[in-house]
C-alpha cells in the first residue's frame, strides 16, 4: 500500500490530472490519495480571522476542506474513487480502484491527533500511512529540495510540511518520500520502489 499526499497547490497545473491519471492507471488498489487543502483550507483561515473561532474549530473545518478537495479530484478523473473510513479504503481497495480519502470522519474520532495548525495533511497523511500500514508515504509538492536525502526537521524549518510532521513519522513502519509536481513524467512505465529511488527526495525521520 502506498499513501499519496497531492498538495492543494497542485491545483490549476497542468501536473495534476497527470499525477490522477498515473494513479488511476496504475493503483490497482494499492494506492491511497490524500487531498491537501489549498484554496479551501484557505478560506477556513480567512474564516478564522474573521470570526476569531478557536484553533480546534478551525482544525475540523481544515479537515473538511481536505473532504472538499477530494471530492472535487475525484470529479477530475472519473476511475477515482473516495472513501472515509478503513473498511471503504479495503473495499475499494479489493474492487482495484484508485482510492481518494475524505478524512474528516476517521480524523474526529481519533482524539490523539492535535486540533490545531500545526497538524495539516502532511501530518494527516503520514497518520493513514501508519494506520493502513503502508509501504511508502508521498509527499508530491510544488517545490522539492535539490538535496537528497533530506530531514523532516529541514522541511519543518522550511515550512515545506508541518511543524508536526517529525513526529508523525517518527517510529513509522513506511518510507516517506518527498516528489515535485513535475516528476510524474518518471513513472510513465509504473509505479516502483527502484523509480522512486532515482527521482524522490527521502525523508529522514527526526532523531
Amino acid at each position: 500500500m502506498w499513501v499519496v499526499k497531492l498538495g492543494g497547490s497542485l491545483l490549476g497545473t497542468p501536473e495534476l490530472a497527470h499525477w490522477l491519471e498515473l494513479f488511476a492507471h496504475y493503483s490497482d488498489g494499492q494506492i491511497v490519495i490524500v487531498p491537501g487543502g489549498g484554496i479551501f483550507a484557505d478560506a477556513v483561515r480567512e474564516a478564522q480571522a474573521r470570526s476569531h473561532c478557536s484553533d480546534e474549530v478551525a482544525h475540523r473545518l481544515a479537515v473538511m476542506a481536505m473532504d472538499q478537495y477530494g471530492v472535487l479530484l475525484a470529479g477530475l478523473n472519473p476511475a477515482l474513487v473516495t472513501a472515509r473510513s478503513e473498511l471503504e479504503i479495503a473495499e475499494r481497495g479489493w474492487q482495484h480502484r484508485a482510492i481518494i480519502w475524505l478524512p474528516s470522519a476517521m480524523v474526529a474520532s481519533d482524539e490523539t491527533i492535535p486540533a490545531n495548525w500545526q497538524v495539516t495533511s502532511d501530518s494527516l497523511a503520514a497518520w493513514l500511512a501508519a494506520k493502513l500500514s503502508a509501504e511508502h508515504l508521498l509527499l508530491v509538492k510544488s517545490r522539492r529540495p535539490d538535496t537528497a536525502p533530506t530531514s523532516a526537521e529541514s522541511l519543518m524549518t522550511s515550512a515545506i510540511v508541518d511543524a508536526r510532521f517529525g513526529d508523525f513519522i517518527a517510529g513509522g513502519s513506511f518510507k516517506t518520500w518527498l516528489l515535485g509536481k513535475q516528476d510524474f513524467t518518471e513513472f510513465s512505465d509504473g509505479l516502483s520502489e527502484e523509480k522512486l529511488e532515482q527521482v524522490g527526495s527521502a525523508v529522514k525521520s527526526v532523531a
